[in-house]
């Protein structure tokens, strides 16, 4: 059984697996349990095997595979395809986020670009692999992860598996791995990481009609925000990596008082640190901490939780010989591929930390992810359904075997 790409989206993005965002909530869109049992489905009328990686409650990895000339046995390549199966949110969306509409040659709805396109096109090069089985091909293992958006607990699940737990296809680790993001069908071989933290400030309550009895809290903080503000001008000013660009910080939330007439005690801001290939995200999280210090004076005590989140950048030190290979399977068929960068995570970035060569790849283009009217060309998942099968049947031969 061969799938057509559109209509394997059109059922993908009909499928709500809404990421809970760290939210307890009875909501059915919420989570990818649904999707993952479709996905199932899917594979088992292509005929491939299938096990879930449980990752959190009613939330698993999908792992599925087709066995490749030389199987990884008897150490023959093994390519790894990989897409997230969680989407943001729908809230303010301004088309159904579930209607999957398809209207002038576009897909529409909630995760249609980012990043189910990207997973129907996976789903539809390996039905046409194994309907056909070209030769030569690699092993061929696909992972549909989940909670990328908030937090990549899926990716960082499935590289354990790569000592051997749970399946004879992760005996070894992948040679290769190409994600599946909107990239406009470029290859994507640099990604800044990110840190996250909270950051408190501490005060002393008094009723709000004599504040001079108190130590307002959201003052104080209000001085770390202005410092990190010209921090970040400072960071936005140095040396660019010539990808991705200088490291950003800025401030996402902040928090503090109970009540107006309550001079508050306690304020809260949760900090974003962005930092470009060949940067260690712990080493900036602590420069900004050191900077915060001097910049705020004595009187204002900063407390900075462990982090939140960390994910390493993506070196394009570590993927060169398969980000020419795709690249060359991309221009070959659509002609619009470049190699680039970008600024936002991905699962690639862990995979490559775990020593794998990855890129991201896919159809669709990030500035309609997460919109309000989010959708996708079709002709980019055609294009990328046809670039992903080139790939694996034109240019994988001999890869494993490159320095």
């Amino acid at each position: 059984m061969i799938l057509d790409p559109v209509e394997t989206l059109k059922q993908l993005v009909a499928i709500p697996s809404v990421n809970p965002m760290g939210r307890e909530t009875d909501d059915p869109t919420f989570g990818e349990a649904r999707l993952t049992d479709h996905l199932e489905a899917l594979f088992s009328q292509i005929g491939l095997p299938t096990f879930r990686q449980p990752v959190a409650p009613g939330r698993d990895n999908l792992i599925a595979w087709l066995e490749g000339d030389v199987p990884p046995s008897q150490v023959g390549p093994v390519l790894l395809l990989d897409a997230h199966q969680d989407t943001v949110p729908v809230e303010g969306m301004t088309v159904d986020p579930f209607g999957a509409e398809q209207r002038a040659g576009r897909i529409y709805g909630r995760g249609a670009c980012d990043t189910k396109g990207g997973m129907a096109a996976v789903l539809a090069a390996v039905s046409r692999l194994a309907r056909q089985k070209p030769h030569p091909r690699p092993t061929i293992v696909v992972s549909f992860t989940v909670n990328e958006e908030y937090g990549f607990t899926g990716a960082r699940r499935l590289t354990q598996l790569w000592n051997g737990t749970g399946s004879q296809v992760f005996s070894c680790k992948p040679h290769a791995a190409v994600v599946m993001e909107p990239t406009g069908l470029d290859v994507v071989v640099a990604s800044k990481g990110m840190i996250r933290w909270n950051c408190t400030t501490r005060g002393r309550a008094s009723h709000s009609s004599c504040p001079e009895a108190g130590e307002n809290a959201v003052y104080r903080m209000a001085r770390a925000v202005t410092a990190i503000e010209h921090y970040a001008s400072e960071l936005a000013a140095s040396d660019p990596h010539p990808l991705c660009g200088t490291p950003t910080a800025s401030v996402g939330t902040i928090h503090g008082g109970i009540s107006v007439n309550i001079v508050p005690d306690r304020c809260t801001i949760e900090i974003d640190h962005r930092v470009p290939p060949e940067e260690c995200p712990e080493a900036l999280r602590q420069r900004l901490i050191d900077d915060l210090a001097g910049a705020t004076g004595a009187d204002v005590l900063l407390e900075h939780d462990w982090p939140t989140l960390i994910a390493p950048p993506l070196s394009d030190r570590t993927n060169g010989v398969l980000a020419d290979r795709l690249f060359r399977a991309a221009d070959e068929f659509s002609g619009e591929c470049r190699p680039r960068g970008v600024s936002y995570a991905a699962n690639a970035a862990f995979y490559s930390a775990a020593g794998v060569p990855s890129v991201i790849f896919g159809p669709g283009f990030i500035e309609q992810a997460h919109t309000a009217d989010e959708w996708v060309a079709e002709d980019q998942i055609h294009k990328a359904t046809e670039i992903l099968y080139r790939f694996c049947v034109n240019e994988w031969s001999g890869l494993h075997d490159a320095p």
